[in-house]
């Protein structure tokens, strides 16, 4: 396992950020060095690095919602703009690139979308070809009047997308055409949280049974099992992100299964903490394992290596991102010291080098 990777770190640019940040990361101490910054993009909220760490797509989180892609100098992580296209929606937050490198898909937030661009052989993206607009409402008066798209992910077999919508509450499961770069409902079109849940994000467990998806609004995580062979879901169980005693005001933003798959990690803005959880392997069902501090305000999303030794969280509000050494037997995280000032940031992605 790589003991150096670089770190993409995406931000929002509406305060001192310039754009995309590229660090170095050492696994050896758990420091950040900074290394260049791309900027000539506005909001780059989500950074996604292709399979295969030639390139980079990053998302412009604007009403005109665009994706640009660059290359990757593997040597110093200096970012190269390729090309940009239109998201088809408003307000992008979410990308990921299939196994083969043949396509983008991403998640339109605001308008409640989701899209399919082919990437081309130099790593430029090609005008899109797939697109699906979600409908729907749901209880929250105010998050909830219409869909809102959250982030697209691909399971195993990259034969289907799955997509939760915070605003309509449904997790939605899509079929892949990759031979046409199109994206249709599976025969069971979507799993329905419970009302005013708020689904956001969704990771899948290295065995391929389970599933786990956070839901912002309600501070929960619900548990599914996946039936791969019909590309259907059943519920397990749905736990809360917080502590019994916490009633501020707080949100879930990501989520991430460890690559031991013993187990999950979870993000809370405004309890400001990675609510920590150990997977039982016969059910997939969670026990909790408590919460530890980001050390700064709203975390965002959150990274966790390779080798499941190190988790990294962006604290969007207090410009830092803050290590976290993972205990292999217990899943306890436990901070390094090592704070890395760097405005607003909000996604982080390490590509070993």
């Amino acid at each position: 396992m790589s003991n150096q990777y670089l770190a993409f770190i995406g931000t929002y640019t509406t305060g001192a950020s310039e754009g995309i940040y590229t660090y170095r990361f050492d696994a050896g101490t758990g420091a950040l060095e900074r290394l260049s910054v791309i900027g000539g993009i506005s909001n780059p909220s989500w950074v996604e690095v292709s399979p295969s760490g030639r390139n980079l797509y990053a998302v412009g989180e604007e009403s005109h919602g665009v994706i640009k892609a660059y290359a990757i100098d593997p040597s110093t992580g200096a970012l190269t703009y390729l090309n940009e296209q239109l998201t088809g929606g408003e307000v992008p937050c979410h990308i990921s690139v299939d196994p083969t490198e043949s396509y983008a898909l991403l998640a339109n937030y605001g308008s409640g979308s989701v899209a399919m661009l082919p990437i081309q052989a130099d790593g430029s993206l090609a005008p899109l070809t797939g697109f699906v607009q979600h409908q729907g409402s749901s209880i929250h008066p105010v998050r909830q009047t219409g869909p809102h798209a959250h982030s697209i992910i691909l399971d195993a077999d990259n034969g289907r997308a799955f997509a939760p919508d915070l605003g309509i509450d449904k997790l939605l499961v899509y079929d892949l055409d990759l031979d046409n770069g199109t994206l249709a409902p599976h025969h069971v079109p979507w799993v329905r949280t419970p009302a005013g849940a708020g689904p956001r994000h969704f990771d899948i467990h290295p065995n391929g049974q389970y599933a786990y998806l956070i839901n912002e609004l309600a501070s929960s995580i619900t548990v599914l099992r996946y039936y791969a062979d019909l590309g259907v879901f059943g519920e397990i169980e749905t736990v809360s992100t917080l502590p019994d005693d916490f009633d501020g005001e707080t949100t879930c933003a990501d989520i991430h299964v460890a690559p031991s798959g013993k187990f999950v990690y979870g993000s809370n803005r405004g309890h400001d903490s990675i609510a920590m959880f150990a997977i039982d392997q016969a059910t997939g069902r969670l026990t909790s394992l408590g919460h530890e501090s980001t050390q700064g305000q709203t975390p965002r999303n959150f990274a966790i290596d390779p080798s499941g030794t190190w988790l990294l969280a962006a604290n969007q509000d207090t410009s830092t991102i803050v290590t976290f050494r993972i205990d292999s037997q217990t899943g306890h995280l436990h901070p390094t010291g090592q704070v890395t000032n760097i405005p607003n940031p909000v996604c982080i992605k390490l590509l070993p080098v």
